[in-house]
């Protein structure tokens, strides 16, 4: 029965994500939207390191050597609740998102090796951003839309303390951006819609290790490559003239032209590299370094090399666990995990303000706490995470979120999903 209800709840999560829209950002206005790090709750609530540890009660969604030491099987189910608040200049404004962020499923495979599959969002689109500096002249920019990815990842060990993993993901999805503009002295107004289909494939690989000292001091080491990949886009551009009618509806008035756009969105390497120490199911602190070459397009697919270039970017991130006693019976307090971390970024993104060639890179930074609450039974959790941060900046006419996320998840393991049951 368990496994009919866990089975159900997965076809059903995988639907809600593929429906959902995941962002309020304005800064999903560029490219292909807002870049979603594949991560669990619990490494968020660390920071977003993961590189190098070592779990076998939680999926790792960084490395997939990490799935050699899966020894239950595991599902996991992660969300959260976004609060937002944009300033520009003297002014700003509040909003909020809720999705859903990853559904997995790991089991292990024998003594030395892990499998999982999941799905999770790549990136979001989901910007609505009003210029109504001349009230003459008015222009709506809205975007709509996002990119997920379903994927395999299988992990082994192939010397003592050593392990190698494999990842392979297929991206997907589907991106609107639309301008409307309206004139007070013209009857109608104009739209440019921009539809675009996303598709490709993406491929990673990871290697782990770890050793232990006589104090049971454990040192662990990780790297993860995801490979340059290219993703195809196709789509059509239209350009129409619409009206409003008394409820401030669209309608199309007349078709001008409607374009085929066709082109490729070069994902570059991304390298990810860190270290931590720590002592088993107690505490644990590591540190992970990323690094990723400018994302490119051809056919001057969503870029147009004036308002915006891709650049560079990098992210730093600091964080870990502990735990004071696991198997404490007398505290409920005392087998609770407790995680916190920080991450530093330059997303990759150069934004222009509006001044000739002056353009501002995108920074972005997130201080994060969680807990992982011990459901009954000793394998699952209820995880819990908070972060503040911020992005952006007001300088140079730009605009900056500071932001609120609460996430939570479930990591539920068990012994005997897979075994069949025998009747005496």
């Amino acid at each position: 029965m368990i496994k009919r209800i866990l089975l159900g709840v997965f076809v059903f999560s995988s639907l809600t994500l593929l429906a959902q829209r995941n962002s309020a950002s304005p800064y999903s206005f560029f490219g292909i939207g807002e870049n979603f790090e594949a991560v669990t709750v619990e490494q968020a609530s660390m920071g977003g390191i993961g590189v190098a540890m070592k779990d076998a009660n939680y999926l790792n969604f960084i490395n997939p050597a990490a799935n050699a030491d899966l020894r239950f099987a595991t599902y996991a189910i992660g969300g959260s609740l976004t609060f937002i608040n944009l300033k520009e200049g003297n002014e700003s404004q509040s909003g909020n998102s809720t999705n859903l962020r990853y559904i997995a499923l790991g089991f292990p495979v024998g003594k030395k090796a892990g499998f999982s599959v999941g799905l999770q969002p790549f990136s979001s689109v989901g910007y609505s951003l009003l210029n109504d500096s001349n009230p003459d002249d008015v222009t709506l920019f809205r975007g709509t839309g996002g990119t997920n990815k379903i994927y395999a990842s299988f992990g082994m060990y192939v010397y003592e303390g050593l392990s190698l993993g494999v990842e392979a993901g297929f991206i997907f999805g589907n991106l609107e951006n639309t301008i409307l503009n309206q004139r007070t002295d013209v009857a109608r107004g104009s739209k440019n819609s921009e539809e675009l289909n996303i598709r490709g494939g993406q491929f990673k690989i990871g290697a782990q290790y770890k050793t232990e000292f006589k104090n049971k001091l454990q040192f662990h080491s990780g790297v993860a490559m995801t490979l340059e990949s290219d993703l195809s886009g196709n789509g059509t551009d239209r350009l129409s003239s619409v009206t409003f009618n008394s409820s401030g509806a669209e309608i199309e008035k007349e078709l001008h032209s409607e374009t085929q756009i066709k082109g490729d969105i070069t994902v570059p390497l991304k390298t990810v590299v860190g270290v931590g120490v720590g002592k088993l199911n107690k505490w644990y602190v590591g540190v992970n370094q990323q690094f990723q070459k400018a994302l490119s397009t051809t056919n001057s697919l969503l870029t147009d090399g004036t308002s915006f270039r891709y650049d560079d970017s990098m992210k730093f991130s600091l964080g870990g666990y502990y735990i004071p006693k696991i198997n404490s019976i007398s505290s409920y307090w005392d087998r609770i995990t407790y995680r916190a971390g920080f991450r530093y970024e330059n997303a990759g993104l150069l934004v222009n303000s509006g001044n000739a060639n002056n353009f501002t890179e995108i920074k972005d930074f997130g201080i994060n706490v969680g807990l992982g609450l011990p459901l009954p039974g000793q394998l699952s959790n209820l995880n819990v995470g908070f972060e503040y941060g911020q992005r952006g900046t007001t300088n140079e006419n730009l605009i900056q979120e500071n932001y609120f996320n609460v996430r939570l998840s479930l990591s539920l393991n068990s012994t005997n999903w897979f075994k069949k049951r025998q009747i005496d």
